[in-house]
């Protein structure tokens, strides 16, 4: 099959193929602003470096270096349940550990000693109030299980303004590739099961033999 044989089933086929990636679209779109709940991400930020015991002292290389690989511990420690129950009691919260550490995430910025934790919720102000408090609690945790650092708060979070999920225009964006994939799918597969003959040629090339002449089709 040649490339104008593909062209020409494409252009026979074009109503089928718009109309089935055009409702893909559509249907995409749909889902994307009126049944998916939006989750808004609200992220702190916090550095963990080592306690200063004399006024003026710097840090070394090898103490950065240390706690460049601690901070993934610390990390884990944001993400325990015993830091998860703190939060519930201190806020009063309606919920189980095991509910706020699946809305718990923890990030590391590479080469550094910076560490985000996020909380995903459907409530902006729920989210940005509980990672705050969540932060606050990790601090007094850590200190307990590792009184030689010293964990700062860079930055509290603040309500965000646009929600994570639905990424609305990705989900359209994939969408319009699986429909227009399988209109073209649908379309080569009809055309592969339509037997009949249309034209001179397709009698030359199936038959392999020659048209003698034609009959030119009169309306009534």
């Amino acid at each position: 099959m040649e490339i104008q044989d593909i062209l020409h089933i494409i252009k026979k086929r074009i109503v089928l193929i718009s109309s089935i990636t055009v409702m893909s679209v559509i249907i995409s779109a749909l889902i994307s602003f009126y049944l998916i709940t939006p989750e808004y991400k609200s992220t702190c930020s916090i550095v963990v470096t080592k306690h200063m015991e004399k006024d003026g002292e710097k840090l070394q290389y090898n103490d950065i270096m240390m706690y460049q690989k601690l901070v993934k511990t610390y990390a884990e420690i944001a993400k325990s349940r015993k830091v998860a129950e703190n939060t519930i009691i201190s806020m009063g919260l309606n919920i189980k550990p095991e509910e706020l550490q699946r809305m718990l995430t923890t990030n590391i910025a590479p080469d550094t000693e910076v560490m985000y934790i996020s909380i995903q919720h459907k409530d902006k102000k729920f989210a940005t109030n509980v990672v705050n408090k969540l932060s606050e609690e990790f601090i007094k945790r850590a200190n307990e299980l590792l009184p030689g650092g010293n964990i700062q708060i860079i930055d509290y979070a603040k309500v965000p303004k646009s929600p994570v999920k639905p990424k609305k225009v990705l989900n359209m964006a994939i969408a319009f590739v699986l429909g227009l994939m399988t209109s073209l799918g649908l379309t080569f597969l009809l055309e592969y099961l339509d037997t009949t003959i249309k034209t001179a040629d397709e009698i030359d090339s199936y038959l392999d033999i020659p048209v003698i002449g034609l009959i030119a089709k009169v309306g009534e």
